[in-house]
């Protein structure tokens, strides 16, 4: 089948998107749409325009008999700093409060337009790590964890507090949780993660960092590497926290149930985001 330019333009960018950090060679695309590599090369100097003008992504040409092009998702600060103004505002809003003074999160965590946003802007600080899987902890980061996965093109691995007979034997680990200071739980599919896999742990809420601290140590267990941290929302007013590097795109200050006020701010993305991209 013979493509138009236009057609093919929209079909190539389509499967860029679709496949993030994926080598493409100019001879697949060359093959799919019968034509010739000089005019892939065009259509690719075209899209990479594009991308980088619309602030989408970049490609990255790789040079050599086996080489090819990569999509790189990444996100202007112009767009970025909008979308975490507008998570600041909904986090903030005083309809959140639960009893106890904990917030209600699922609202956020099950908007696709969110989690999609959320995922690339994570996900474009990571880019040029070397990643083999996204790692979080059942159940609320899940959504998240997918979300940032799908952005860098690797699977997710989830951690359990409790034993699956559906995932065969499993490694676990005690860890004593950040903010109860109690000893807890969990435990990974011994055939989910691959000796020496570089592992990005992703979160939806850190407070202490005992949870993270935790898959830190399980990570060990399979000889595996932390490649980073990310979390959606940190908790600024907590001492003695467990982890250091980690990064995220709200801050939550303070929480006053009596007065309905939850204090939120940015969180450090755009002050790490230039070191992890260097």
């Amino acid at each position: 089948m013979k493509f138009r330019r236009s057609e093919r333009l929209i079909d190539m960018t389509n499967y860029l998107l679709d496949h993030p950090r994926e080598l493409v060679s100019l001879s697949f695309f060359s093959e799919k749409y019968g034509s010739a590599k000089s005019s892939i090369s065009e259509d690719l100097g075209i899209i990479k325009e594009a991308f980088e003008q619309r602030g989408i992504g970049t490609l990255q040409t790789v040079p050599g008999a086996a080489g090819g092009v990569k999509f790189y998702v990444k996100v202007s600060e112009e767009e970025a700093r909008p979308f975490v103004q507008e998570l600041c505002e909904l986090i903030a809003k005083p309809d959140r409060l639960l009893p106890g003074g904990y917030l209600y999160m699922m609202d956020l965590l099950g908007d696709p337009s969110i989690l999609q946003r959320a995922g690339r802007l994570l996900a474009s600080a990571y880019v040029h790590t070397k990643i083999d899987v996204v790692m979080t902890v059942a159940t609320k980061g899940i959504p998240l964890a997918y979300a940032v996965a799908s952005q860098l093109n690797v699977p997710v691995v989830i951690v359990r507090r409790d034993s699956k007979v559906t995932e065969g034997s499993t490694v676990s680990i005690n860890y004593v949780s950040g903010s109860s200071k109690r000893i807890q739980t969990m435990l990974l599919s011994k055939r989910s993660l691959e000796e020496g896999s570089n592992v990005l742990i992703v979160d939806d809420f850190m407070k202490a960092g005992g949870t993270v601290n935790g898959m830190i140590s399980l990570l060990d267990e399979f000889n595996a590497s932390v490649a980073g941290i990310a979390v959606l929302v940190e908790a600024e007013k907590t001492e003695d926290r467990l982890v250091d590097d980690y990064l995220s795109l709200v801050k939550l200050s303070d929480v006053d149930v009596r007065e309905k006020k939850i204090t939120v701010s940015e969180g450090n993305y755009f002050q790490k985001i230039e070191s992890l991209l260097v």
